[in-house]
């Protein structure tokens, strides 16, 4: 799959490497800004069943 993506992405190698940290910023970004905030709204791990003695 990394193969493909470097195969479709334009320009020399140093271009592409840009062009793949940019993106994995961009994902790494949009995870802690929206999935990470959602899926703790849904586990929500405050809530602790273990009694403390």
């Amino acid at each position: 799959m990394y193969g493909a993506l470097w195969r479709v992405l334009p320009g020399p190698w140093w271009v592409r490497l840009l062009l793949l940290l940019i993106l994995i910023a961009a994902a790494v970004y949009a995870l802690f800004t929206w999935a990470f905030p959602w899926v703790d709204g849904i586990l929500n791990p405050i809530n602790v069943t273990v009694d403390q003695s």
